[in-house]
């Protein structure tokens, strides 16, 4: 069974009989938050999560004062949290009055968060992107919509992020988390924010594992194989007893399918005598 874990931020679990939102972390700054991390999959369960910001260093092209916190899709082989940066947009300026209301809204939503009061942060990064809009209230906002199983809001949420951030591998996963939980689950699309999010962040083992959960998922398993090996070399230990499951079902199907040729030889043979 392919399991996924996220960080000890924004994330969840998706399985073959429901979701279960885990706890969510946030820091005070107006910073994008990253949501994701590891994706889990039995062949038909999927699973997702978020993952956030943190460092003070540039990741994403958002404006962005200090690191804010949520974790996501994941966990790093020695079970660490995985923080991401940030970065601050040049134009960011405290003579902005916009700018100061604006980030007091976010301040005030992430203190919400922390304390576990959804619909107050939600209304706070409503009233941050009413003052100005600004890409850390888009994420933060699709956080909350996410554990309110408001898949469409966090979508739109995370999309508003990438017109705003184009380079945010995060807000690719966390759209990939919602495609995965989405009913019926779009793996195909989910995919597709993933390899995305993968080419703007090429060392990234979780999105690596979390890739690899959805192409086992589909029984891609050729390309699913690299995709945890990828991970392992990343540091995801636990990669290691998927990639054995895998090779184990590649093996299989080899089997399978020269027993088939081997029936459909057989008659052939019979005839021919």
């Amino acid at each position: 069974m392919t399991s996924l874990r996220a960080s000890s931020s924004v994330r969840s679990v998706l399985t073959s009989v429901g979701t279960r939102p885990s706890q969510v972390k946030l820091n005070n700054s107006s910073s994008i938050l990253a949501p994701h991390r590891h994706l889990s999959l039995a062949c038909s369960s999927l699973t997702a999560s978020h993952r956030s910001h943190s460092s003070p260093s540039a990741r994403c092209a958002c404006s962005a004062q200090s690191g804010a916190q949520v974790s996501g899709l994941g966990t790093r082989g020695d079970g660490g949290e995985r923080t991401y940066a940030t970065g601050t947009t040049p134009t960011w300026s405290v003579d902005d009055p916009s700018e100061v209301e604006s980030q007091k809204f976010l301040q005030a939503g992430t203190t919400a968060l922390e304390a576990g009061d959804m619909e107050s942060a939600k209304k706070a990064y409503e009233q941050s992107l009413a003052v100005k809009e600004n890409a850390s209230a888009h994420f933060n906002l699709g956080v909350c919509r996410y554990h309110a199983r408001d898949l469409e809001g966090a979508v739109a949420s995370w999309e508003a992020v990438l017109k705003l951030a184009p380079q945010s591998p995060d807000a690719h996963t966390n759209i990939a988390s919602c495609y995965v939980l989405s009913k019926p689950a779009r793996p195909d699309l989910a995919l597709d924010h993933l390899k995305k999010a993968s080419a703007l962040a090429p060392e990234d083992a979780e999105i690596h594992y979390n890739m690899a959960a959805v192409l086992e998922a589909v029984e891609n398993l050729e390309e699913c194989l690299v995709a945890y090996q990828r991970a392992l070399a990343g540091g995801i230990n636990r990669a290691e007893q998927n990639i054995r499951n895998v090779q184990a079902k590649i093996l299989g199907a080899k089997a399978a399918n020269e027993a088939n040729a081997d029936k459909v030889a057989k008659p052939e043979l019979e005839e021919k005598h």
